[in-house]
């Protein structure tokens, strides 16, 4: 968690002035808060029991257990990448949303290949 977090502040967006988050087990550890801490930021935790904090991760990580995570195991690590990009790309542009009318965020547009041009026949002089 610390890599990852070290790569965001430091090297790509700067020192935040507070990192927001759940109460799960990686944003509470002492290490990481220690860390937090040492390069300036303060932590501001979501109030258990209160997913209208944030009520769009905590709706999708709903929707992501429930119609994939649950009726998977996944044997590998390539397995579970492929696995999830295809849902990722089933939620994404094909699975309706009922804040959408019942319409696909971002429908996938297919274009057909196409055929090679052809010059028209001449038609004769008259």
């Amino acid at each position: 968690m610390v890599d990852v977090l070290s790569d965001l502040f430091i090297l790509r967006r700067g020192v935040p002035a507070h990192v927001r988050s759940d109460n799960g087990p990686e944003f509470i550890a002492q290490s990481v808060q220690k860390w937090i801490t040492a390069v300036g930021a303060k932590t501001a935790y979501i109030t258990p029991g209160s997913p209208w904090e944030n009520g769009y991760i905590e709706s999708f990580n709903a929707r992501l257990r429930d119609e994939l995570l649950n009726g998977e195991i996944f044997y590998s690590l390539r397995e579970a990448q492929i696995l999830i990009e295809s849902w990722r790309r089933h939620y994404n542009g094909v699975r309706p949303h009922a804040s959408l009318g019942d319409r696909p965020p971002a429908p996938e547009v297919f274009v057909p290949a196409l055929e090679p041009l052809t010059e028209p026949a001449l038609a004769p002089a008259k």
